[in-house]
């Protein structure tokens, strides 16, 4: 049994935690438009389900800003009930993927699609969450909220109230940003707490006129999905529908199971299994979808905070939950004092986080390929969706990295201007590393550059990967000149 130190550290960790989460749960449920409560549904979940399965020790999970996007266009496609059913769908995958023992195989997703994703999400976050700075409706989609932009601003430039609320949205940002130079004794409090306390009690104490955060009760909020549900889903659209889950289960694991490297790295305690981690999120999933709550991640804004406020074990994240289920039994009402435009300037610093701004200029410098493999992704996902987007930035990051394992060089022996040498010397080329498809055009424009009078050695023992098309060009080409008068022979060693 832990003793009372290590007690007294997971306690207090976890009252650092659950003041934490409980502004980002509220405000990632208002932004994925469903109820604030099952924002704090999901968090009680993460808690108490996953947090008390094996995997990582001190992550912690909940809504997470990077499902909002995705969330949102379930929630609209699909409708509430429909969300339920593909979050339940998604944890079962996550748990059968588990199973499998994939999840160490996350670690092989290139990070530049992983942070291509999250530039994405955070630039289509920003997006949609500045027209609820200005309590104003998004038209929808990543390109119609970008283009709309300028109707937002001149239409809160004629409204008072806009102005208001898109102020207490700037000043959310400014607390936000600001906190962290503030001195240490202040920062105790966590700054998502500070701010939207700070511009609720704005709102109340001038009785400002913006919009606030709707209260329906948690136990009115709760609503399992049942079989006209699933029919709904299955009506709306099964193609779409396989998509949504498949998007919810590889981008919750993927962001699950980076943020599991990630809090490894901050403590020196047991590290994470990754396919038992990998099940507890499955596990947390299915539960918030037979609950029709958001689904679920570990969250590394949550998990660090966890492990510098000095977590030991896993009863702090466990503990979290309980006060969040807590604070929703037994202060719902407080949610209705908290206005949306706080929420969505937490959002929109959250999304600003997300895009790599000043890691750009180094990656660009030191790996282009890279770099333009995280903007593409991230231009994809807000040109269309988050499944598509990230399967552009898979395609190509498997594409260059195809393209850089095709080294291969042709080295052509007595010179390339063969020609003026004794005519009957035979010309001996000598190709080696990795010869695909991708290098053939340079693989054959060399060979038809030798002079056509001449013997031909074809010397392929240095090649470690000769591909089919390669192999198959080769062979047409020595048989071509050697069907060709004049040209004594082509010889080939290794075919």
């Amino acid at each position: 049994m832990p003793d009372a130190s290590v007690l007294r550290a997971d306690l207090t960790a976890s009252v650092v935690v659950f003041l934490v989460a409980l502004p980002l749960c509220v405000g990632v449920a208002v932004a994925s438009g469903v109820p604030a409560e099952l924002g704090l549904v999901t968090g009680i979940v993460g808690g108490l389900v996953a947090g008390l399965l094996p995997g990582s020790s001190l992550q912690v999970s909940g809504p997470a800003a990077g499902l909002t996007v995705l969330v949102l266009e379930a929630v609209t496609e699909f409708g509430l009930g429909g969300l339920g059913v593909l979050v339940l769908a998604a944890g079962a995958l996550q748990l059968v993927m588990g199973a499998l023992r994939l999840g160490r195989w996350f670690r092989a997703i290139s990070i530049a699609v992983v942070e291509g994703m999250l530039a994405g999400i955070g630039l289509v976050l920003i997006a949609g969450q500045i027209y609820a700075m200005a309590d104003a409706k998004a038209p929808g989609s990543g390109p119609a909220n970008l283009a709309g932009l300028p109707g937002l601003v001149a239409e809160t430039a004629g409204s008072q109230p806009a102005i208001v609320a898109f102020s207490l949205g700037l000043g959310t940002i400014g607390v936000m940003a600001l906190w962290k130079h503030l001195p240490e004794k202040i920062r105790t409090v966590p700054a998502p707490l500070a701010a939207v306390a700070l511009a609720t009690a704005l709102v109340a104490l001038f009785d400002l006129p913006v919009a606030r955060v709707e209260v329906q009760g948690l136990l009115g909020t709760i609503d399992p999905p049942s079989v006209a549900d699933v029919g709904g889903v299955v009506e709306t659209g099964v193609t779409g529908a396989i998509g949504t889950v498949l998007a919810i289960a590889l981008i919750a694991s993927a962001e699950s199971l980076f943020s599991a490297a990630a809090v490894d790295r901050l403590h020196s305690g047991p590290g994470t299994h990754y396919d038992k981690e990998l099940m507890a999120q499955g596990a947390g999933n299915a539960v918030c979808g037979a609950l029709g709550a958001l689904p679920m991640t570990a969250v590394i804004v949550r998990s660090a905070a966890n492990v510098q406020a000095g977590a030991r074990t896993k009863a702090s994240r466990v503990l979290h939950g309980v006060w969040l289920l807590l604070f929703a039994a037994l202060l719902p009402a407080a949610l209705g004092l908290i206005p949306v435009a706080a929420l969505a300037g937490i959002l929109v610093h959250a999304g600003w986080k997300l895009v790599p701004v000043r890691q750009w200029g180094p990656l660009w410098r030191d790996h282009r390929g890279e770099a333009l493999v995280l903007a593409a992704t991230a231009i994809a996902i807000v040109a269309t969706n988050m499944f598509e987007g990230v399967l552009v930035g898979l395609l190509l990051a498997i594409a260059k990295t195809a393209w850089d394992v095709s080294h291969v060089q042709v080295h052509v022996e007595p010179g390339d201007n063969a020609s003026t040498d004794e005519p009957s010397a035979p010309v001996r080329v000598a190709i080696s590393g990795n010869a695909t498809f991708l290098r053939l055009p340079r693989i054959l424009d060399t060979l038809d550059a030798l002079p056509k009078d001449r013997l031909i050695e074809l010397d392929l023992h240095g090649l470690r990967h000769l591909d089919h098309a390669c192999r198959t060009a080769l062979s047409a080409w020595a048989d071509r000149h050697n069907s060709e008068e004049g040209v004594t022979r082509v010889v080939m060693s290794r075919v």
